[in-house]
């Protein structure tokens, strides 16, 4: 019997349980879990990174008791919703203010997650593809075609698709009722990320052979590219320039809708996952190498550590203009802000009746979408990068301040007082 690991995946070979290709390369260091117990938050400096001025570069880390965080998607409710295979197999969900639930899954095995185009979240299990909606209702779907499947992603035509990892290597597609069609294809070995593209296709990474990039149609029509450069690719996700940017284990791809691949980045240890942000970049983890990564599209690499990053396995854009990952490492929740990640840091005064002038201090609120008092909206009277000046609206009630901009929503830490 031999023991493969490779870019977070470890692999029994020689008649194992193949499930075990689908855990990451470190599920649990009990020694780090013990020292993050009573613990509620970590906040960390970057310690390698540009953009401070902008505020890029924070991280948060926020632990998780059950343990064993793997992929994380962005939920119809505002809040981000994760899959878990620690002391308990469980979907779980955080809100942008890092309050955590979780919600027990029976078919055991959650691995991929995806925001379906019906409000709920979509999961992969060990051999079902598993719903569950924003109150936690589960419900699994079931078909002889479905075998170990890993990652799930929205479509264009309102289902989902997914990879079938072993031993029926394909890709599959379930509605939103449960219907299941799978597609083979000579070409199709190892399928592992799915991400829909630009084009209307959905577009697969392979690791098998030394990797290569897969895009099927959603009539089921597969491409196949192939070439030297690929080095077992593993997340994929389409960019800001029209084009599928891909995860190598030592450095990130980039390819056009017509085949043509780049590659940027040569030292990179272990890229995982990939996700676009809400800055115009993409922003990849870092397994084997404890970072978060950025990459312009113009090939520009920016590593972001900090103490509370090991080990980050999914990574995708959060409601708050920050990217979220999940921390397989230290069995945690991170979130790290990017260059337009709003924020507030103080609101004064911090009590009035309604038509008190307030000003809200902070960083990259401008062109703000909106300001609310505890859900109530105000009409902003003046608006720049650092401050913004509103009155208290008629019908608010004591709580927090928001800020909506086109990146995403900040909240107060604090309350604001309605008198």
């Amino acid at each position: 019997m031999s023991l493969w690991m490779k870019a977070g995946k470890t692999q029994l070979v020689d008649g194992c349980d193949p499930a075990v290709k689908r855990r990451p390369l470190i599920r649990r260091l009990a020694g780090l879990t013990a020292l993050l117990v009573g613990v509620p938050v970590l906040t960390l400096g970057l310690t390698i990174g540009s953009a401070a001025a902008s505020g890029a570069g924070k991280v948060t880390i926020y632990p998780f008791a059950e343990g064993g965080p793997l992929e994380i998607a962005a939920g119809a409710d505002g809040a981000l919703w994760f899959t878990a295979n620690g002391y308990v197999e469980t979907i779980g969900r955080i809100t942008a203010a890092g309050t955590i639930t979780y919600y027990t899954d029976s078919a055991g095995l959650p691995y991929g997650i995806a925001a379906g185009p019906d409000g709920a979240l979509w999961f992969t299990n060990h051999n079902s593809i598993g719903r569950i909606t924003t109150g936690g209702g589960v419900t699994n779907y079931t078909d002889s075609s479905i075998s170990y499947p890993g990652a799930i992603t929205a479509g264009p035509d309102g289902a989902l698709w997914f990879t079938n990892e072993y031993p029926n290597a394909s890709i599959g597609r379930i509605t939103t009722a449960g219907v299941v069609t799978n597609y083979t294809d000579p070409s199709i070995t190892d399928p592992s990320a799915i991400a829909a593209g630009p084009d209307g296709a959905l577009w697969f990474t392979q690791e098998e052979g030394g990797g290569s990039i897969g895009r099927i149609t959603t009539a089921g029509v597969v491409t196949s590219y192939t070439g030297t450069g690929f080095d077992y690719p593993e997340g994929i996700a389409a960019g800001p320039d029209g084009a599928m940017w891909f995860t190598n284990t030592g450095s990130i791809g980039r390819i056009t809708m017509g085949g043509v691949v780049t590659y940027y980045g040569s030292t990179i240890n272990g890229a995982s996952r990939i996700a676009a942000g809400p800055d115009g970049a993409l922003w990849f983890s870092i397994l084997e190498g404890n970072a978060i990564g950025r990459i312009t599209t113009a090939g520009a690499i920016t590593h972001f550590r900090a103490t509370g990053i090991r080990n980050p396995i999914g990574i995708t854009a959060g409601p708050d203009g920050a990217m979220w990952f999940a921390n397989g490492g230290t069995d945690s929740i991170g979130r790290i802000t990017t260059t337009v990640t709003p924020g507030i840091t103080r609101v004064t005064p911090r009590s009035g009746a309604v038509g008190t002038a307030v000003t809200i201090t902070g960083r990259n609120l401008s062109r703000a979408i909106g300001v609310a008092f505890h859900g109530t909206p105000a009409t902003i009277v003046s608006d720049t990068s650092t401050k913004i000046v509103v009155t208290v609206p008629a019908g608010a009630t004591t709580g927090h301040v928001s800020v909506t901009t086109r990146a995403g929503t900040a909240t107060s830490n604090g309350t604001f007082k309605v008198t």
